[in-house]
């Protein structure tokens, strides 16, 4: 199977979930990262996964758009179904699923001999047909706007990225997400390295973004996740201990580790 094709529209709160993991486990050589973990994340939900430091959280992201094979030693078994469809199936190319997951990591990562333009377009490179100058401008434009930057940069869009703020580069590496068009974003702590009034855009950004995707959010901050996201899954120790809407998380989970976790006694 080969995933040449966007999925169609999609209708809020689909019946079946976006995407699906079934049975994940995640390995480094012969240690497991992630251990038989399943999840459904939804049509235009935020999904927050929390957990203390080396529970799996970033690992587990990482299987959700084949990233985690690129590492030596790296394997992946179980399933991940976007619209049904297995990205792990024999044939699937690992690249075009990252059209449809798109990801921005922990501490912004603009290419820095690039312009900002320039960055936002880069995955547009692997496109087939390749967009022409005048419909990537247009791209480029759709997705700084989306991710909140365009006034910002409009006018200054062949300088080089690193000429931006922290902030300013976290939301250019969403624009680049965006630029493809995706029907899920992950983010790995994408505030983690940020100011205050710069977490609280990005944060912003992630409440207007769900009304077009699935986003999926590591985060240590148990504010954060409160305040952006639907639902929350709590991982420990590699184990996927419990998936429950963001209010029951943090009022009345079913685990007695989760509420040692979201309540301070350990993390």
């Amino acid at each position: 199977m080969v995933i040449d094709a966007a999925p169609g529209p999609a209708s809020p709160r689909l019946a079946s979930p976006r995407l699906r993991a079934e049975g994940l486990t995640a390995w480094f050589g012969a240690t497991p990262a992630v251990k038989d973990a399943s999840i459904d994340i939804r049509d235009r939900e935020v999904t927050a996964i929390i957990g203390p430091s080396g529970c799996g959280k970033s690992t587990f992201l990482r299987c959700l758009n084949r990233l985690h094979e690129t590492v030596a030693t790296a394997r992946v078994d179980g399933r991940v179904l976007l619209d049904g469809r297995n990205i792990y199936a024999n044939g699937v190319n690992p690249i075009e699923v990252r059209k449809f997951i798109g990801m921005v990591f922990q501490r912004p990562t603009p290419f820095p001999t690039m312009s900002i333009r320039d960055n936002v377009a880069a995955g547009l490179r692997v496109m087939n047909p390749r967009p022409n100058g005048r419909r990537t401008d247009e791209i480029v434009e759709r997705a700084l706007t989306r991710a909140a930057l365009w006034d910002e940069v409009r006018d200054r869009l062949k300088e080089n990225a690193t000429s931006l703020s922290g902030g300013q580069q976290q939301r250019l590496c969403i624009a680049r997400a965006l630029a493809t068009d995706p029907e899920v974003l992950l983010l790995d702590e994408p505030t983690a390295s940020l100011d205050p009034i710069s977490s609280q855009k990005v944060e912003e950004l992630v409440y207007e973004l769900r009304k077009d995707m699935s986003v999926v959010i590591v985060t240590h901050n148990m504010q954060q996740a409160a305040r952006v996201s639907d639902v929350t899954a709590f991982f420990l120790l590699g184990d996927l201990l419990e998936v429950s809407p963001t209010k029951q998380i943090f009022t009345a989970p079913k685990d007695s580790r989760t509420e040692a976790y979201v309540t301070g006694r350990f993390g």
